[in-house]
């Protein structure tokens, strides 16, 4: 499929101006690819991207090995190396430990390593929690909030919902609080928003994400209509309020503290937001480096690389023009979004949002109006705080520069 941009990116061009890339620091590293689940808005396994299927089942350790080698001579002072899948347990609690005890002792040396996982949690029991406390594994666990909402999608092959048996698994991680992670949920409008958010907030996390569905302009999310109400924007507002407005800090949630620290003119910390430059590397089962899987929603093919032959394939990878797209930040937004007030608080949304078959991904995301709604919302919000702080300022004005410190001083800490 001939995608226009990225592919036509002259690196070459950039780099004689004087931009260089900035070294991968997050490496998510495929243990196994297949899972036990079968849920349908699944990224991996029901989308475009069908390359699954010729993976290896388990990533060898020969091939762990060498990737944490690679990784080794490529990366600075600190980096994550996350556990993922397909669902990860399913290489085993001792596959698992011996490739921890790998990378400890391989990527480890000289360096901060910070190592986790990412699981469904139904395999996640104290054998597993024995390795991932041996080797300092933190643990991020996916639910969809009650058990309607959860098991309208995460369910097992046979149309069963997994909400109970993912919920043993969250119990036993929750007996090793210092291993917790914390929650990420995929947004569906079908469910109610509250109480979604209150149902996750039950099982006591210290952090918890709303993960948009990944569509696209070609292949548009569930309830995205052009021209529609901004549906999404909307029903995370309501949460926003909920948790915002709560007398103590219950969590964190990832997407709305990104948007509070961009607002006050701090940083973000994820893909979701916000204009920094994007340093992670997917490593499959057989060994290959990728892009992030959330592409393969795109095209076929969109998550590959090609990085040249010879020297550490990481170091090459960072001259290719799909992950120099990743890294330009605003020079990577199309006119629309640069034209935009709060392109550098959107950062064009997800870069997985934004692909058009025909023009590649220089267009807005598809969720353009729902982050517009979402975070003039929150901006209204924290510019109402600043006033009850300062009488004299309107309600709709935000300073530049406010220190984060005056809001956060509103909203004690507490709770789970």
């Amino acid at each position: 499929m001939n995608v226009s941009w990225p592919d036509d990116l002259d690196v070459t061009a950039l780099t004689a101006r004087g931009w260089a890339p900035e070294n991968f620091n997050q490496f998510i590293v495929k243990i196994h690819s297949r899972c036990n689940l079968a849920c349908g808005y699944c990224y991996v396994y029901e989308s475009a991207d069908q390359s699954w299927r010729d993976q290896p089942r388990v990533m060898s350790e020969a091939v762990f090995t060498t990737a944490c080698r690679r990784i080794a001579e490529h990366a600075g002072e600190s980096v994550s190396l996350v556990f993922h899948g397909g669902e990860p347990l399913l290489a085993g609690a001792e596959h698992l430990d011996r490739l921890a005890a790998l990378a400890t002792s391989i990527v480890g040396p000289g360096r901060r390593l910070r190592l986790g996982m990412q699981t469904n949690g139904l395999l996640f029991d104290e054998r597993v929690a024995e390795v991932c406390d041996r080797w300092r594994i933190r643990v991020a666990v996916s639910v969809d909030g009650d058990e309607a909402g959860h098991d309208r999608h995460r369910q097992f092959r046979d149309g069963r919902g997994s909400h109970a048996e993912v919920l043993r698994g969250l119990h036993v991680l929750q007996q090793h609080r210092h291993l917790y992670a914390g929650l990420l949920c995929t947004v569906d409008l079908r469910n109610d928003p509250i109480t979604t958010y209150e149902a996750l907030v039950a099982l006591g996390p210290p952090t918890m994400d709303f993960l948009l569905p990944h569509g696209n302009w070609t292949t548009p999310p569930p309830g995205r209509v052009p021209g529609g109400p901004p549906a999404y924007g909307e029903w995370l507002s309501l949460i926003f309020d909920r948790w915002f407005g709560a007398p103590v800090r219950e969590t964190g949630v990832r997407l709305f503290d990104d948007i509070l620290a961009l607002i006050l003119g701090g940083r973000g910390t994820s893909e979701s937001v916000g204009l920094l430059p994007i340093r992670v590397a997917v490593i499959e089962t057989d060994g290959t480096i990728e892009q992030v899987d959330t592409l393969k929603t795109a095209f076929a093919g969109a998550t590959r690389v090609r990085p040249a032959a010879g020297g550490n394939p990481f170091d090459a990878a960072l001259l290719e023009p799909q992950i120099v797209a990743r890294q330009l930040g605003k020079e990577a937004l199309c006119a629309t979004c640069r034209a935009c007030s709060i392109h550098e608080i959107c950062g064009g949304g997800n870069y997985t949002h934004r692909f058009r078959a025909g023009s590649g991904f220089l267009n807005p995301s598809v969720y353009c109006p729902d982050l517009m709604y979402l975070i003039n919302h929150v901006r209204a919000r924290v510019s109402g705080e600043l006033a009850k702080i300062d009488p004299r300022r309107r309600p709709d004005q935000t300073d530049p520069h406010p220190r984060s410190d005056q809001i956060r001083a509103r909203r004690p800490t507490g709770g789970h």
